[in-house]
């Protein structure tokens, strides 16, 4: 016993060591958005530049963010985000050396006379080790991993959390930088970073290492700022837009996948023309359509998208291959990178209508009947555990659920059904490429409905208000009065709304609303017999 009790006390001391490790690098209670901070709320973000050494053995970052922003009015005190586990070492402000202190996940900025309006710009050197991803890309951080013939290989995800995790920044998504982003990334050579933008030059430096410099001059939200590295093989392939601008494909694979990268790449070219007939031309001419091999699942970075080493397709009507992942996260090219939500609680413009892509790239391999057959699954996929919009200023933890993305969906199909392919379609595709809703600018719910409420000459916000605010369903009372003779009457119709009734004399489309209406039919009426809404209908 004497000589095992010090080898107990040792072990609980590692343990207890790892344990306070594993606590402090946990950032599972971190969130992206949710309310303005009033020092940020004074800033524009104009430009970021970062600068990173990456350490791949000792899975560290150092080096430094340049923030260009714009102040709309004096302030004693600049504030940044930036997850606790980096520390900052100095920061310079007007070419001087400024106080600062960190406060959880905050860097507070003070100089001694204070900062005036206009212009400033942020220097701020930092370093240490990033938060590990525990779940990517749901819960965010970096991934060190390796391939299968032992490389090292980094990913990094923050969509929930923010670019906080790795970079100094005004983490909201009402402000993007406008004037884009600069990242300079130094890997061991032999590696590649893939980034968003265009790859500006890279460096080989003296200590058997690479700068890569990637750079956008688009808009980017923060959660997008990130980069990959790994022993990619890059393969290339012009493709002409539906505009005729010839944009680069550009996709980053590892070795063992290299024998798929042409038919990578003509499915890139495939949805490319499917997402563009429906959302307009794609986004990022002036860059490329990029496309990046992970080791989690894949994300919307733009000009970078993400997919997982293993995908798999699955085989569609007319003898084409699908991946959800590989359309799903292209179609936010669109929604998301392009058209943004000015805040998280709006998170289902993004995720419901890019999932909504799928049902439309459906309707184009495989007509009217594959799309209903996608839009049913969505229909039973809904949990309805809480509205899809709560309010204002929501985080993205609090906002995000399944159902903004099968919920979202089915919403979009209920308004093409209620205004009809003619006014649906055009307006769909105005959202994604009126310069008011897009790339400089952000979108609401209350925008949404306001442009599909012009187009159609409908006040549509009761309905949006419905669906989207609460948890409601449409709820519909079938009443039989006599033999042949049914009342039909909804109790709870946000407006009259047009549906379809099937009865012994074929299908009929009628205008519902709270009052009822009588019917004659020899056998009970079917109500919605092709699930345009989300209801429940009960046969009393």
């Amino acid at each position: 016993m004497k000589n095992i009790l010090p080898i107990l006390l040792v072990l609980i001391f590692i343990i207890s060591g790892k344990l306070l490790q594993a606590q402090d690098r946990d950032i599972s209670y971190m969130a992206s958005g949710g309310k303005l901070k009033p020092l940020q709320a004074i800033m524009d973000i104009r430009h970021y530049t970062i600068a990173l050494d990456v350490d791949m053995e000792q899975q560290l970052i150092n080096g430094y963010t340049t923030i260009d922003l714009i102040l709309s009015k004096p302030t004693d005190t600049i504030l940044f985000d930036l997850v606790h586990l980096l520390k900052v070492k100095k920061i310079t402000t007007i070419n001087k050396n400024s106080s600062f202190f960190q406060k959880g996940d905050l860097i507070y900025i003070t100089a001694e006379n204070g900062f005036q309006a206009g212009k400033q710009t942020v220097k701020i050197e930092y370093g240490g080790k990033p938060p590990v991803a525990v779940n990517p890309p749901w819960a965010g951080g970096y991934s060190w991993k390796k391939d299968t013939n032992n490389n090292p290989w980094v990913a990094i995800n923050c969509q929930f959390e923010g670019g906080k995790i790795y970079f100094p920044s005004k983490d909201h998504p009402s402000d993007e930088p406008n004037e884009g982003v600069d990242l300079f990334i130094t890997v061991p050579k032999g590696l590649t970073v893939a980034g968003p933008g265009l790859l500006q030059n890279t460096t080989n430096k003296k200590d058997d290492k690479t700068t890569f410099h990637w750079k956008t001059n688009y808009t980017i939200s923060n959660y997008c700022i990130v980069f990959n590295i790994g022993k990619y093989n890059v393969f290339n392939r012009n493709y002409t837009t539906s505009e005729g601008n010839v944009v680069p494909i550009q996709l980053y694979t590892l070795d063992p996948d290299t024998k798929k990268a042409k038919y990578l790449l003509d499915i890139k070219e495939r949805d490319s023309h499917i997402l563009e007939k429906y959302f307009g031309e794609y986004p990022w001419v002036k860059e490329k359509i990029g496309i990046a091999e992970v080791p989690n699942s894949g994300m919307e970075h733009q000009t970078m998208i993400t997919f997982k080493d293993s995908l798999k397709f699955t085989p569609i009507p007319g003898n084409l291959d699908y991946s959800d992942v590989y359309f799903h996260e292209f179609a936010h090219e669109w929604w998301a990178n392009k058209v943004t939500n000015k805040d998280w609680a709006h998170m289902w413009i993004q995720e419901g209508i890019a999932t909504y892509a799928t049902a439309l790239f459906y309707r184009e391999v495989a007509g009217e009947s594959g799309y209903d057959s996608i839009m049913n699954k969505f229909r039973m996929s809904i949990k309805n555990k809480k509205p899809l919009v709560q309010g204002e200023e929501i985080s993205t933890v609090d906002t995000y659920s399944g159902d903004i993305y099968v919920k979202g969906a089915f919403f979009m199909h209920t308004l093409r059904y209620i205004l009809g392919d003619s006014i649906f379609f055009p307006t769909l595709k105005e959202l994604a490429t009126d310069e008011k809703y897009t790339y400089n600018n952000f979108i609401t719910t209350d925008d949404v409905e306001k442009l599909f409420s012009r187009k159609s000459g409908k006040d549509l916000k009761p309905m949006f208000d419905f669906f989207l605010r609460t948890t409601n369903r449409l709820e519909i009372n079938i009443i039989q009065t006599s033999t042949d003779e049914y009342w039909i009457q909804s109790i709870n119709s946000p407006m009259n709304l047009p549906i379809d009734i099937l009865s012994d004399a074929g299908k009929k489309q009628i205008v519902l609303d709270n009052k009822g209406l009588k019917i004659k039919s020899k056998t009970p009426p079917i109500i919605d017999s092709n699930g345009y809404y989300f209801k429940k209908v009960v046969l009393l």
